[in-house]
This record gives structure tokens, sequence and C-alpha cells, in this order.
């Protein structure tokens, strides 16, 4: 069984670099999000629930399809960045674009619970002693919730790891270039490698092990 190394190390590695910066992306854009949404008198709070919530309840070949509509060379958002010389699809942004769509809504409706059940007494009981609604969120709220926030992490994360549809619009599946370990394992099945598929497979399952380990410990944690 010959098997060239690069068919295996190049999607684990873009993979792990996938999932790393979308799980910036989680923290630095699913918070603030979660904070919004649990936010009672919210104008316009259907209207990001919708966009937030899509991706779990459309297809996801659907979603990337007009993502690609969007992010292309002709959307009224991938134009923009065109002018500047700046691809959205058939690169790494795209595939970080696609993972971080696709796990969003795992990330941000837990967390959005959580923040919507922590204790209101608390929380005026910090406005009273002056901290702002912001203050009070960042340094009260999210530190009493920090498992929550993990475990919503986890599993947005590991949503990301294992998305395809999105990926396989916006990525374009280039080989070596963009095909994530998902899509190799497709790409894989595909060409009638079976045993490159069930060694990328093998990876995958491992990797999920370890994200369900995790995600069971901090489950644990946050009912203490």
């Amino acid at each position: 069984m010959n098997i060239d190394l690069a068919l295996i190390t190049e999607p684990f590695l873009l993979s792990l670099k996938t999932i790393s910066v979308s799980a910036i992306l989680f923290i630095a854009i699913g918070i603030p999000i979660a904070y919004l949404l649990s936010k009672k008198n919210l104008k316009l709070k259907w209207l990001l629930n919708t966009l937030v919530t899509l991706p779990l309840v459309f297809p996801p070949i659907a979603v990337g399809f007009f993502l690609l509509l969007i992010l292309g060379r002709n959307g009224f958002i991938g134009k923009i960045f065109y002018e500047f010389d700046i691809s959205l699809i058939f690169s790494f942004s795209g595939i970080v674009i696609a993972a971080f769509i696709a796990g969003l809504p795992l990330m941000v409706k837990p967390l959005q619970a959580s923040i919507e059940l922590f204790p209101s007494d608390i929380k005026e009981a910090s406005y009273i002693s002056g901290k702002s609604e912001v203050k009070t969120f960042i340094f009260i709220v999210l530190p009493n919730i920090k498992n929550s926030l993990i475990v919503a992490l986890l599993i947005s994360t590991a949503r990301a790891l294992g998305e395809v549809g999105i990926t396989l619009m916006l990525g374009g599946n280039i080989i070596g270039k963009t095909d994530t370990i998902s899509l190799a394992i497709y790409n894989a099945v595909f060409d009638g490698d079976y045993n490159l598929a069930m060694i990328l497979s093998g990876i995958l399952i491992f990797i999920s092990v370890l994200f369900f380990l995790a995600l069971n410990f901090f489950e644990k944690r946050k009912n203490v």
C-alpha cells in the first residue's frame, strides 16, 4: 500500500489551520452576536436570529451556492474585495468562511441560552455598583458561564471540521489548496482510493473522539 504522505498531511494541516482561524472568529464574532440576541429589546432581533440560524435549517450546498453568488467576483460583496485583489472564494478565505458559517449557529444559540438564564439579580447588583451592561457581561456574566462558552466553542469547531457542502462551493475543492480532510475523504472515495479514504477517516474519527471527550468533560463541569 503506497500512499503519498502529502495526500494525508496537507488536508490534515489545512483542516487544523481552518478550524483554528474559525475558533478565533467564533469567539470574536459569535460572543457579541449571542450577547445581542440575549437582549429582549433588540431591534430587528428576528432578522439577526434568522441569519444566524439559517445554516442549521437550510441545506449546506444551497447555503454555499448563495454565498458563492454574494462573495464571488460579480457578487455585491465579492466585487468590492476583488477591486483590492482579494479573493473570498476558491481560496483559504473561502473555506474559513464556510467553516465559520456552518459552525456559527452552534456557537451562538447555546451561548445565548446561557446568557439569558444567568441570574438577573446578580446583573442588577452589578448595575447598582456602577458597572455598565457591557462591563457586566464581560467581567461577570462571561466568567460565570465559561464552561458553557467552551462547550459551545467545541461544538461549533467540531461542526466546522466536518463541513463539506458549503466548503465545496466556496473552496472549490482544489487538490492541495482547498481540500480539507473531509473533502479529501470525498475525493479519495470518488477516485476509488479506499485505503486513503480509510486513513483520512480514521484521523477524522480520532479528532472527533478528542472533541467528544473534551465536550463531555466541560459538560460535567457546567452542571456542577
